[in-house]
């Protein structure tokens, strides 16, 4: 999978395209990228943990990539460039170091670069000491402000995600019954999402433990007139899902925990009738909290949602923590929960939506039932 572009290399292009403008604006020479999601994004070629390929653009739009071992073809670069990650089928464990050293020699092909973007976050010192009569500016931000704006190919794989999450929903209604171990599910959950995909998942996230909020499964068996929510992050090709739907292990919910479901699927209502770009989440969010504030049973005290894409938790928040306003290509999760020990815990219940300049295009069309 590593010779095959994950993503549109045209549309890398683009999104490079946007980043060139952010350099320009901010007086940026180059900027270098490590983090293997922003490899991925600008380039279309993802690499596992193991590796370390890094990338970087010139303020005259010519781009890197430093790739382990082989070069790949059709990657969004102009030049691309390898260091050797294995010395006779072992990995090496200095592959930061190795692919730091490939960009060294590029470096010293060009001129002195006066200000160089780097992700203060992720970027080693082997990048760093490359550079050391440049000005370091950190473009974290830049990037992720970049990867809100989902394009036709993030949104594909997006997709996909998705609905291996809703193969996983059905194949849990026909294995979740009193008794059942949640390893099990996990494990027959794991099966659909890798069938609905065709390829091996790079993330398995998040929730597949019963009768609590959430965690992982555990070596446990189901009970009768527990509430098992599945809030599931399956990621496809580098992106993640986040959907969630609560399950009655026996089939027979109670009258509360019906009553607290219905509370909850109205205020995907409310989501719906106000979310649009220029809407704040906080706004968003207060609406919904004082809806869960009137149900008849259970409370709720969490984050309303949040972007989701190439990491499992992005902007836009819908917590009061933020001051985000949703714009145009935002992929939002939606999860409104009431929870209760008359609950059996409680549920939650989440929804992936596409924001689009009419409102909100639902992905995560699912049973939303007990």
């Amino acid at each position: 999978m590593n010779g095959v572009p994950l993503l549109d290399p045209a549309l890398c292009r683009a999104r490079q395209r946007r980043l060139l403008d952010r350099m320009t604006g901010r007086g940026l020479d180059a900027v270098v990228v490590v983090a293997p999601e922003h490899v991925q994004y600008l380039t279309g070629h993802r690499w596992d943990f193991r590796f370390a390929p890094l990338a970087a653009l010139l303020a005259s739009g010519r781009m890197l990539l430093v790739c382990p071992d082989k070069p790949v073809e059709t990657a969004a670069a102009d030049d691309v460039r390898t260091y050797e990650a294995k010395w006779k089928s072992t990995l090496r464990t200095d592959q930061r170091e190795a692919a730091a050293a490939v960009l060294g020699d590029w470096l010293r092909s060009m001129p002195p670069l006066r200000r160089v973007g780097l992700e203060f976050a992720s970027c080693p010192p082997h990048v760093t000491r490359l550079l050391p009569d440049a000005e370091l500016v950190d473009v974290d931000r830049d990037l992720l402000a970049l990867r809100r704006r989902k394009d036709p190919d993030e949104l594909l794989v997006l997709r996909r995600a998705i609905e291996a999450t809703g193969a996983m929903y059905r194949t849990a209604r026909e294995v979740i019954r009193p008794g059942v171990s949640e390893l099990d599910v996990f494990s027959a959950l794991q099966t659909a999402a890798v069938t609905s995909c065709g390829e091996m998942l790079t993330g398995t996230g998040n929730d597949y433990a019963c009768g609590v909020r959430g965690g992982p499964p555990r070596d446990r068996r189901c009970q009768a007139g527990e509430l098992y929510i599945l809030d599931l992050g399956p990621a496809y090709r580098g992106y993640f899902a986040d959907n969630a739907r609560t399950f009655a292990v026996d089939g027979r919910p109670t009258e509360p925990q019906l009553a607290a479901w219905r509370h909850v699927c109205n205020a995907f209502e409310l989501v719906e009738r106000i979310a649009r770009p220029g809407v704040r989440c906080r706004a968003i969010y207060e609406e919904v909290r004082a809806w869960l504030a009137s149900a008849p049973i259970g409370s709720w005290s969490s984050h309303l949602g949040h972007g989701i894409g190439l990491f499992v938790h992005e902007a836009p928040h819908l917590n009061p923590n933020w001051d985000d306003v949703l714009e145009e290509g935002d992929v939002i999760a939606v999860e409104p929960a009431l929870y209760g020990p008359e609950l059996a815990c409680g549920l939650r219940i989440e929804n992936d939506y596409l924001v689009t300049a009419a409102g909100l295009e639902l992905l995560s069309p699912f049973p939303l039932d007990l």
